[in-house]
């Protein structure tokens, strides 16, 4: 049997001092360790499975750090990560304290640049390219790795478009496997198994758009990658190399189901199968909360479409493309693209719900803002994964929902406590709304669910009192005032707190907030978002707007980017759980 090759292999410099020879047998152990640790540990494993060859390969030709190498969105980025100098580390892969789960600047001088949402790697190494360029660095190389779903976005589109009309010294590697997270979409997608199949028109695409284009070739057959590599390094100018990959490469089960093992939580690293969790009756997800309640208002309302920017299996807008595919639209990464869409299909009289992730919203501000809100046009937000998201980190917590989005003039901010408010507010704001609004709620589950239940009418800005007390007010917004609810029988002095459940970030609820300034010598807000800007300062902004004299204290998120870990730590660490309530109420009590 051979001699294991990586254990000494410490970063780049000693894997190039390899033979070629041995890099097959490299692969297989670079594979095997992946898939040993992600079983154990969790994270995201077909994307990195399937760039092995790649990853080696890359390290083996070009010089980095010094050449600059981009892994585009980053989930394919762990033979990075265990290559250059993190493998003995790697176990710590999404924890608290550990390693992240993405490219991270401060983490590596191998990581050249931070990912996490797609679509990014074209402009940013078009830019470093041309720094190199302007400092007078000749020989330095440049490479973005970015995958078929990602390159039809809008932003890699914008990126190719310029460094066509440029001479950068860079290379673009088309990681095609067909794949994002869910299967790729779009024309584009169609463009590129013809190319594979020999089908496509006469002009190619990349080249019409000045790119020296070779391929496709077989991403996972190392010595051809290598030779290619070694070729490119001397053509001058923009490249692109169009590979075709598995994505779960070398382990059956990732490549027969890539959707599950994306990031398929813990299993067999032998099998493959997936371990059994817990046999607990648990609440259903949020997000399936969404789904369901989607095609169960769809079904009595043609007039409801749904939309989402390629996300339809983790914002569970699946369950509506398997019933009613003609009305539920799977975008492609294209968050700007699928708002405007929806501003357009509001402004025949349709009713579309835009389910998007907090955090990838941030990249379609803009057009919330100039195509929805400007026009008063009814669009019905569905953003999920609000708030602190775990392991991801900090490129995918959605914090900075509340404070964007209640800036913005006739758009209508809600968030709900449970999952049944969840259902009230989608039968809400389908029945018919003046504005638009926007509905988060975070990841993960909630309180038990009644699906007999039936649908209450929310009325638009109004909050729930759901405990009286006498001198501590506390004022949640969404989710985490279950937190709350739970905390506040356990204290000393309970009778003394109110709970009021807010519900609407805009318009607040500016009765009972009169009511509250009243009969409360003290108020505390709690939320799972930026304290800057956010729900708490809503309530201070209108405090001092009426002059109630009252002090208030904000909890929520500080004012820096919370890195990874379980959501309960980073609750613990944004000092927004129990413990850190507790504490606040006590010491208002004390000065009470």
């Amino acid at each position: 049997m051979s001699k294991a090759i990586l254990p000494h292999i410490n970063d780049p410099h000693d894997l190039r001092q390899r033979s070629l020879e041995e890099l097959p047998q490299l692969a297989k152990e670079l594979r095997s360790f992946i898939i040993d640790i992600v079983a154990t540990k969790e994270g995201h494993l077909g994307a990195s499975l399937g760039v092995v060859e790649l990853t080696i390969a890359l390290h083996y030709v070009f010089n980095t750090p010094y050449d600059k190498l981009i892994w585009d969105v980053g989930h394919q980025a762990y033979g990075h990560k265990i290559l250059t100098g993190r493998r003995d580390v790697f176990h710590t892969n999404r924890q608290l304290g550990g390693i992240s789960g993405f490219p991270h600047r401060e983490e590596s001088e191998y990581d050249a640049f931070g990912t996490g949402h797609s679509s990014t790697s074209i402009s940013a190494i078009l830019g470093m390219a041309m720094a190199s360029h302007l400092k007078g660095e000749k020989d330095k190389q440049h490479i973005a790795v970015i995958g078929d779903a990602s390159i039809a976005s809008g932003m890699a589109f914008e990126g190719l478009n310029h460094a066509g009309d440029t001479n950068p010294n860079i290379l673009i590697v088309l990681n095609d496997n067909a794949i994002g997270i869910d299967p790729s979409v779009g024309a584009l997608k169609k463009y590129l198994t013809n190319v594979k199949k020999g089908t496509a028109k006469d002009e190619n695409l990349f080249e019409c758009l000045n790119f020296n284009y070779t391929g496709p070739i077989d991403g996972h057959n190392l010595p051809l990658l290598i030779k290619e590599l070694e070729r490119l390094k001397s053509v001058p100018g923009p490249k692109l190399l169009h590979l075709i990959t598995t994505k779960g490469k070398g382990l059956k089960k990732a490549e027969e189901n890539q959707v599950v093992y994306h990031a398929p939580g813990k299993f067999d690293s032998i099998t493959g199968d997936l371990l059994p969790k817990a046999n607990k009756m648990e609440p259903p997800k949020y997000q399936d909360v969404f789904g369901y309640t989607l095609v169960e208002l769809a079904k009595k309302n043609p007039r409801i479409v749904g939309i989402t920017p390629a996300m339809p299996t983790g914002s569970s807008l699946k369950y509506m493309m398997d019933r009613l595919p003609e009305r539920a639209f799977d975008v492609g990464i294209a968050e700007q693209h699928a708002v405007t869409m929806a501003a357009g299909m509001a402004a025949e009289g349709m009713v579309p719900f835009c389910n998007i992730y907090a955090t990838f919203l941030q990249r379609a501000y803009d057009q919330v803002i100039h195509d929805v809100a400007l026009q008063n046009l009814p669009v019905i937000f569905c953003l999920d994964r609000a708030g602190i998201v775990g392991q991801d980190g900090a490129t995918h917590h959605g914090l900075f929902d509340m404070a964007q989005l209640r800036t913005i003039p006739n758009l209508i901010v809600f968030a709900p406590m449970n999952e049944l408010e969840l259902r009230d507010i989608m039968y809400t704001a389908q029945l018919g709304l003046p504005h638009p609004i926007a509905i988060r709620y975070p990841r993960g589950r909630g309180v038990v669910l009644d699906w007999k239940r039936k649908f209450s009418k929310i009325p638009i800005g109004k909050a729930e009192e759901l405990q009286k007390g006498t001198k501590i007010a506390v004022l949640s917004i969404g989710h985490i005032g279950n937190m709350v609810a739970d905390l506040l029988p356990t204290l000393k002095n309970k009778n003394e707190i109110g709970h009021y459940n807010m519900r609407f970030v805009k318009p607040l609820d500016q009765d009972m907030l009169q009511t509250i300034f009243q009969d409360y010598t003290h108020i505390i807000t709690i939320e799972d978002g930026c304290s800057a800007g956010g729900f708490g300062s809503a309530i201070v902004e209108y405090a001092n707007e009426v002059n109630c004299g009252i002090p208030i204290r904000v909890m929520g998120v500080p004012d820096k980017f919370l890195e990874h870990g379980t959501v309960e730590e980073l609750h613990h660490i944004a000092q927004i759980d129990k413990q850190a309530l507790r504490k606040q109420i006590n010491n208002l009590l004390n000065i009470v």
